[in-house]
């Protein structure tokens, strides 16, 4: 664990000194709500419906690029392979990595969900649980984007793998049609897509109240996503001897 702390606080000052990555995880998603709730200005049952699953949404796409390009900044510095000559374990670096994103992340959910519930008015009937599941999106795109930085060899590789992990699951989480409506295939392909249940979840939250069972489902099936992915980025590091 001692390990594991002084990953992330290295992670950490690392991005503190990084004021445009600051800026992009905590200012923008307020900045993109901002502009969805007058975008539908005019229709403000539309930013009723959809506004909380963007709050899972943008934190999501933001945290899966700035950690999937950081991770790969790492590898190609030569930062990871001094590390893995240390006892420092596989397991104990991504936790690292992970954790200090995750501090990230909830600092931007707060920020988001404070200026959408409380700024834009934003109905909702469960703001803690609105927070909790934009910190575990959040936190999914970080593990997603520690997994598939694995494959990348530049930065600009990292960034292209955002038409093929994010965008299937925008057009397929049931944010512009039902996964109901969709043809078989479609459909079974968004069960096993992790956004699919964040959207879900989210749209449970903006029309009931309570944290039922369907919410604790979409919860556990979440987290269960953010340790698999976890997991299987650490076995993408291979320790190098000295």
């Amino acid at each position: 664990m001692t390990r594991t702390l002084a990953t992330a606080r290295r992670v950490l000052q690392q991005l503190s000194h990084d004021r445009r990555s600051v800026a992009l995880i905590v200012i923008l998603p307020s900045l993109l709500m901002i502009l969805f709730k007058y975008v539908f200005d005019g229709s403000p049952a539309v930013f009723d419906r959809v506004g909380p699953q963007m709050l899972g949404i943008f934190p999501f796409v933001i945290m899966f690029l700035v950690t999937s390009v950081t991770m790969v900044r790492e590898r190609t510095s030569g930062t990871l392979e001094r590390l893995l000559t240390t006892p420092l374990r596989r397991g104990e670096l991504i936790l690292g990595y992970g954790l200090a994103f995750g501090l990230a992340a909830l600092v931007q959910a707060l920020v988001s969900c404070a200026t959408a519930i409380w700024l834009l008015d934003l109905d909702v009937n469960t703001p803690w649980a609105v927070v909790l599941f934009a910190v575990v999106d959040a936190v999914l795109g970080t593990a997603l984007g520690l997994l598939m930085s694995a494959f990348a060899v530049t930065e600009f590789q990292a960034v292209q793998f955002m038409p093929l992990i994010v965008i299937p699951q925008l057009l397929l989480c049931g944010l512009f049609a039902a996964r109901s409506s969709m043809p078989t295939i479609l459909e079974r392909t968004s069960d096993v897509l992790p956004l699919s249940y964040a959207a879900d979840a989210f749209s449970t939250l903006g029309r009931s109240s309570g944290f039922g069972g369907e919410l604790t489902k979409d919860l556990v099936i979440l987290v269960a996503c953010c340790v698999a992915a976890l997991a299987g980025a650490s076995l993408t590091l291979r320790r190098r001897t000295p």
